[in-house]
């Protein structure tokens, strides 16, 4: 991507924002206006544009940007991208950048203001009040003081509403598999197992991202599990928290209260939530206020005068990130996806982690490498979006000690991206990475001390198993059952330990209820799935 003349560039300002978005961006562009809710103004304005600002009422697709002759950047001033076309943006060489920490305090306040409301029923009894009706006994609530909250997910989100509320007297336990124990305990926190929290919980709050492994995960059965007096908060993302077994869970009886933010389908207007008196709902409001707002601006002007300098931009979200080597560039989403697959092969978040690059590649600053591979590491971890400028912050808050090392010497690869992580028992895991041939295919080339040859490809499983005849039968054979079809499969073995690596790519997401009863079958040592997707 080439640097733009500062004089020269139109920065296209689509939606409504606030003064100071406009002074940080600086005397050095020309600045435009349009709506970028009115479909045919914005195809006609973002024509001329370098940079487009938006925020979530313009639709940045396929047909906007093929409109886009010029554009370099397209800024969200939020967290979400749902109106943005990343594929489509990545694919016309149009960086995307948003703000991924603009919202944090304001999100954590609004979850302890929706725990305080459904605590005291604020939201009823003002209902009644303005009604005519004055119900004290009705609306009795209980106190906060010497309560167990449990958090799940012990992000920076979930981090300040535990440091919040224990302002409030409140006893803070959390789940999270990817938070070292040493480190909760230094913030005043106990770590649990979920069923652990979901039992001794007086009120329960949701803080973890949207993936395969969470959605439902506060369903029917962990609602059986609660106290009857539990009161749950989810103001993280729709769908965690199960909308119809939470429904049932209040109409018996079982959950005494909620608060809610989110929804599985957004705009959500009627639900069989809203009928209830002890559910605070609020319409997504998490990143709703001036301050947060002001802060997104600000983020996303700063990140378009970089990219229109030709710099790397911290918050891009896609791999178009400024001045780095064009020998260096591909390197990027293959760095990250080894750390999401390094993530998923460890089920934990490593103590100490290093990034390993060998090869020619290494004549670069390869730097960007190591912000890649901690990109990938917590991007299914976090609740937060994450950026190369946050990525090394989660592990600065989780005491993961990063390290990247460099050498010219690979013997058997032109360059070679290793991930090794230590684990908290000692163990370690490593996964490593190559470009192959012209095309700069992507493919795994070492896992946990095996050595292979698999293309990375969206949807992967990992078996470790002692070798014994039979194995790759009974792989096929349950994997066909679920219909799942193999597209392929490389066994690696250890004479020495006579343990085997079996690595295969299928068409189609493999579900939790597969995974485990192939691990059951074959004795697997582990069993992971991994969905780049």
């Amino acid at each position: 991507m080439s640097a733009v003349t500062s004089k020269t560039a139109v920065v296209l300002i689509a939606e409504e924002l606030s003064p100071a978005t406009v002074d940080a961006l600086g005397p050095d562009f020309e600045v435009r206006h349009c709506d970028g809710a009115d479909r045919t103004q914005l195809l006609s304005a973002i024509a001329e544009a370098d940079a487009i600002l938006i925020r979530s009422a313009t639709k940045i697709d396929a047909e906007a940007l093929a409109a886009a002759k010029r554009l370099k950047v397209v800024a969200r001033a939020g967290v979400g991208l749902d109106n943005v076309d990343v594929a489509a943006a990545t694919k016309a060489g149009v960086m995307v950048v948003n703000a991924p920490t603009s919202n944090i305090v304001t999100a954590a306040e609004l979850a302890c203001g929706l725990l305080i409301s459904v605590a005291r029923n604020i939201a009823p009894a003002n209902s009644a009040l303005k009604q005519g009706e004055w119900k004290r006994n009705k609306y009795t609530g209980v106190e906060l003081s010497e309560k167990t909250l449990g958090v799940v997910g012990l992000g920076r989100i979930g981090v300040l509403v535990a440091q919040r509320m224990s302002a409030f007297g409140m006893k803070i336990v959390a789940y999270d598999p990817y938070i070292q124990a040493a480190r909760a305990a230094q913030m005043g926190v106990k770590l649990l197992s979920l069923d652990e929290l979901l039992e001794v919980s007086d009120f329960i709050t949701v803080h973890l991202p949207k993936t395969p492994e969470t959605i439902g995960l506060i369903g029917d059965d962990a609602l059986h599990k609660v106290k009857p007096t539990v009161r749950i908060v989810n103001a993280a993302r729709g769908g965690i928290v199960d909308e119809v077994a939470l429904a049932a869970a209040l109409k018996e009886g079982r959950v005494a209260g909620a608060g809610l933010d989110v929804y599985a389908k957004e705009p959500c207007t009627d639900s069989p939530l809203f009928t209830f008196d002890n559910v605070v709902a609020t319409p997504h409001l998490g990143a709703s206020t001036d301050e947060a707002q002001e802060k997104a601006g600000i983020a996303v002007a700063k990140s378009v005068r970089l990219a229109l300098a030709g710099e790397l931009v911290p918050d891009a979200v896609n791999v178009q990130g400024g001045v780095i080597a064009e020998d260096v560039r591909p390197g990027l989403p293959l760095a990250e996806k080894l750390g999401r697959i390094f993530t998923a092969l460890a089920g934990e978040v490593a103590v100490r982690l290093d990034v390993e690059v060998r090869g020619e590649i290494t004549q670069h600053d390869v730097k960007v490498l190591e912000l890649s591979a901690l990109k990938g590491v917590f991007e299914d971890v976090v609740a937060e979006t994450v950026s190369y400028v946050n990525a090394p912050l989660f592990a600065q808050e989780r005491g993961v000690e990063v390290r990247l090392t460099t050498s010219s010497e690979s013997p058997e690869h032109r360059n070679v991206i290793t991930v090794r992580g230590t684990l908290a028992d000692g163990g370690d895991i490593a996964i490593s990475g190559t470009l192959s041939g012209p095309k700069q295919q992507q493919k795994i080339v070492g896992v946990d001390g095996f050595d292979v040859d698999v293309a990375l490809t969206d949807h992967m499983a990992f078996f470790k198993y002692q070798d014994r005849p039979g194995v790759v039968g009974t792989l096929g054979r349950i994997l066909g059952d679920a219909d799942i079809n193999i597209a392929g499969m490389q066994v690696a073995r250890d004479r020495e330990t006579q343990d085997a690596l079996a690595s295969i790519t299928v068409d189609s997401e493999i579900p939790h209820e597969v995974l485990a009863e192939i691990a059951t079958e074959i004795g697997a040592k582990f069993a992971r799935s991994v969905d780049l997707g």
